[in-house]
């Protein structure tokens, strides 16, 4: 084992946790807090930093623990302004992570798993198959990574990143302790301090995942449902066949129930042409929202090398937009934002250590993102 491996990483302890290693170790429980501060809010990457802390503490963490970000490969800037990192991890795959900035805001999309574990069949990620979850501190890494890409940290400066979507690559949910750690250090006063309805983590529905998230956190919703009934969505989002449709909306309504405010759920809905993007879907997926306080977001599709998938014509993502809103269900489209760098929705691809085999069948969506490939500007 080597020294790297044997330390713990403090990045990816939630509040509580890092209150239990300080105990442990034989220290008050109150130096989490200090911690805490120097690591997500000053941006500190060593324990000599930590000017507030004796030295003979710092001698000790030094020992024991450490500091370590994630290791970032390559960045894009498209012409819109949307960053991209393709960032290595720990066994050598590589996840990816997207900033989108927009009137003022600076929204960050990470991912949770290396690969994912699902395979939605209009998802360039799923044809990566699947490696492992991220750890917390490769979670929060990028929220790291993002803030730094403008500079040092400042925390009596604006926000650098406005708000956290967890709808990068990988289901959240199935890495659920990580990603509940990691969205409690994005919500903790003493780390980044966005507020609950700034981090959103989406599902596809992994039903007894999200009502056990209803215990344990707060986050905001948003729902992966990209078909109006069972038969379509059996087809794009196979987890549907283990908790079809009726089982998700009403895992849905309990958890917005959970929450001690009025928040909605966002339902995501990927519009493919001549797939689910006729009016008569429009009309069925109308009923369906009635039972689910909602807002609709729209996304057309976004092509991938080897997808049979077209994006639907404009006048057809219209007349759809319209059907729904002439129904009085609050629906934005959204906009195609990085395509330029492949950073647009959907089109998230690692570089996967595949353990499923799942990407065998797309041996031609793996060969796009070669190694030499990766290492392109």
């Amino acid at each position: 084992m080597t020294e790297s491996t044997a330390k713990v990483n403090l990045l990816g302890l939630s509040p509580s946790k890092l209150e239990d290693f300080f105990e442990e170790i034989g220290e008050k429980r109150f130096r989490a807090t200090q911690v805490l501060k120097w690591i997500h809010q000053l941006g500190a990457t060593n324990f000599d930093e930590m000017t507030n802390i004796s030295k003979a503490l710092r001698a000790k963490l030094s020992e024991m623990a450490e500091i370590r970000d994630p290791e970032v490969v390559l960045e894009n800037i498209s012409k819109d302004g949307t960053r991209k990192w393709v960032i290595r991890t720990d066994g050598g795959s590589c996840v990816e992570t997207v900033l989108i900035p927009e009137n003022g805001r600076a929204t960050l999309c990470v991912s949770s798993q290396i690969g994912c574990s699902l395979d939605c069949s209009f998802c360039s990620t799923g044809k990566q198959g699947f490696n492992r979850n991220l750890s917390a501190a490769e979670i929060i890494g990028q929220v790291r990574v993002a803030i730094r890409s403008f500079g040092p940290f400042d925390p009596s400066g604006d926000r650098r990143v406005t708000n956290v979507v967890l709808m990068g690559m990988g289901e959240p949910l199935m890495n659920f302790e990580n990603v509940v750690d990691a969205t409690e250090l994005m919500m903790e006063d003493n780390a980044y301090g966005l507020s609950k309805r700034r981090v959103t983590l989406s599902t596809a529905g992994v039903v007894p995942a999200l009502d056990k998230l209803a215990k344990v956190s707060d986050v905001s919703l948003a729902v992966s449902l990209h078909a109006p009934n069972d038969e379509l969505r059996d087809q794009l989002v196979p987890i549907n066949r283990r908790y079809p449709i009726n089982e998700l909306i009403d895992s849905c309504n309990r958890y917005l129930q959970s929450l001690n405010d009025k928040r909605v759920a966002t339902v995501e809905y990927t519009l493919i042409a001549g797939v689910n993007d006729q009016p008569e879907h429009a009309r069925e997926l109308v009923k369906l929202l009635r039972r689910l306080p909602s807002k609709l977001n729209l996304i057309p599709f976004n092509p991938f090398p080897n997808s049979d998938y077209k994006r639907p014509s404009e006048s057809a993502i219209l007349a759809f937009k319209q059907i729904m809103l002439n129904a009085g269900i609050l629906t934005t489209v959204r906009k195609t934002r990085g395509d330029d760098v492949d950073a647009a929705c959907g089109q998230l691809v690692g570089q996967v250590a595949d353990r499923t085999r799942r990407s065998q069948k797309y041996i031609p969506v793996v060969q796009e993102v070669s190694p030499q490939e990766m290492s392109k500007p």
